[in-house]
């Protein structure tokens, strides 16, 4: 049986991010041959729309809205950090219900970041919402960038 690993949707060349649009990577389908994957978005797992208005993080990155200190607002200027958040814990749900243990995930999404996301219009060093619940409750899942996907991560 092949390992079950979770996969960003878009990185698939599913159309869900928010501007209707993919980040299909060449090479990832491929490599993810090997294992079993389980696509996921957290933004449609909170129920938002495909296309959707973009948001950002005002006051830090996903560490900084689970402390309190920062927010997600969106171009409109709506807040919609609690949406993102319950997105991000539905997909921590199915990632630790179908013990996944390897999350390749889109890199700069104030979900799916892994080392780059956007705050106050630029990006910069931080995590998205999901990587900071699974670090913040010290949870053993790997998580990859999959969107700059060498075909040599694992």
């Amino acid at each position: 049986m092949k390992e079950p690993v979770g996969v960003s949707l878009c990185l698939l060349g599913i159309p869900c991010r928010y501007n209707g649009g993919h980040k299909q990577m060449k090479g990832l389908e491929r490599f993810l041959e090997r294992f079993s994957p389980v696509p996921f978005c957290p933004e449609q797992l909170a129920g938002l729309s495909t296309p959707r208005v973009p948001v950002q993080f005002y006051g830090g990155d996903a560490r900084a809205v689970l402390e309190g200190r920062a927010r997600l607002i969106d171009e409109k200027g709506k807040d919609l950090t609690e949406l993102y958040i319950t997105g991000c814990e539905r997909a921590l749900r199915l990632v630790t219900l179908l013990g996944l243990k390897r999350l390749f995930l889109k890199e700069k999404s104030p979900c799916c970041g892994v080392n780059v996301v956007w705050v106050e219009g630029r990006t910069t060093e931080g995590t998205g919402l999901l990587k900071a619940l699974i670090e913040g409750r010290g949870l053993d899942i790997e998580v990859f960038v999959g969107d700059v996907f060498d075909g040599e991560s694992l």
